[in-house]
């Protein structure tokens, strides 16, 4: 089963969330609906910023736990890195939660 690790962000270089998941459209759209409480709802953590695709989850796992211990100054390198103008890219991944 192929999974993802992703990044949330309230805003650029605002409070930012590292996660899993096996459905990256659907979680990022719970992240922008605040569907459940939480971290993302209590801070306003909407915008999908980063993203990677594993082919298993085991591996999406134990890259998430790798990176949720990095310095935050790595996790600004890497959203800058892969989207240098901080857009959601939650339009960009073609699925339809609404």
């Amino acid at each position: 089963m192929t999974g993802w690790v992703y990044m949330m962000a309230s805003k650029r270089n605002g409070t930012l969330y590292i996660g899993v998941t096996n459905d990256l459209g659907r979680r990022a759209y719970e992240h922008r609906t605040g569907l459940y409480p939480g971290f993302t709802r209590r801070y306003a953590v909407k915008q999908l910023v980063w993203y990677e695709t594993y082919e298993t989850m085991p591996a999406a796992i134990q890259r998430e736990k790798r990176m949720k211990k990095w310095p935050r100054a790595w996790k600004l390198e890497a959203i800058e890195s892969f989207n240098p103008d901080w857009d959601d890219l939650y339009d960009t991944l073609g699925w339809s939660y609404k």
